[in-house]
């Protein structure tokens, strides 16, 4: 933790300097590729993620997906400091420039996981990932973020690349409210009905899945979703 907070505190000071320039400028910057480097301590080269389970890899994901977050970080609405006070003085335009620059990027996924739950665990979490429970009222994650799970654009994310423990969290965060989307609220719906083994297991399986043979989102309009929330869901 001691480690991860030394990071958080050396990211801060370095975005600060770069993205307050630009912030301040009527101009956004021509290569932004020098503009996110301080991002890569925590997110990774190009946005593909670290060994650090806690902080997501964001390349690939849609850009709509992504503005949505920096939204939700800069508003509040997502709670996680470091990132909430980055953001806060940021246009608007700048963080939808930030987010298609890493929706662009195609840095290849980490080594699947090897998984630490029981074979009964895993079971569960394939059958909620890809056929949902419709007795418990959860339909199956592939139904919105596709059936090889790289989500649709404009704004449902991919789940691979991501630690389970990220996974869980996030789920977790859904589950209890701390993490929150403008209605309708189809996640926080979704992992309400979610038990704590069922979190386990789906974060277990998504983290043991291999990349796809193309991990592009697909088009929007590509499926239906099994909830009205919309042409671009703000998750």
């Amino acid at each position: 933790m001691a480690v991860r907070a030394h990071i958080v505190c050396l990211v801060l000071a370095a975005l600060t300097m770069v993205w307050a320039e630009a912030a301040s400028s009527d101009d956004l910057p021509a290569d932004m590729a020098s503009h996110v480097l301080a991002c890569a301590p925590c997110h990774g080269a190009n946005g593909g993620g670290t060994n650090d389970p806690y902080f997501p890899r964001l390349a690939g994901k849609p850009a709509g997906y992504l503005n949505n977050q920096l939204r939700a970080f800069k508003s509040g609405r997502r709670h996680y400091p470091p990132m909430n006070y980055l953001l806060e003085y940021l246009p608007e335009d700048y963080l939808a420039t930030i987010a298609a620059y890493f929706a662009a990027q195609r840095p290849p996924l980490p080594q699947a996981a090897v998984p630490d739950v029981s074979q009964a665990m895993m079971a569960r979490g394939e059958a909620l990932v890809r056929h949902g429970d419709s007795a418990h009222g959860i339909p199956a994650c592939s139904s919105c973020h596709g059936p090889t799970l790289t989500g649709m654009e404009p704004a449902i994310p991919g789940l691979l690349g991501l630690r389970a423990i990220y996974i869980s969290a996030q789920l977790g965060a859904w589950r209890y409210g701390t993490r929150t989307a403008i209605a309708p609220d189809c996640m926080q719906i979704v992992a309400g009905h979610l038990t704590e083994d069922d979190v386990k297991s789906v974060a277990a399986w998504l983290s043991s899945r291999p990349a796809p043979a193309d991990p592009v989102p697909v088009a929007a309009g590509s499926y239906v979703l099994p909830f009205t929330c919309g042409s671009e869901p703000q998750q």
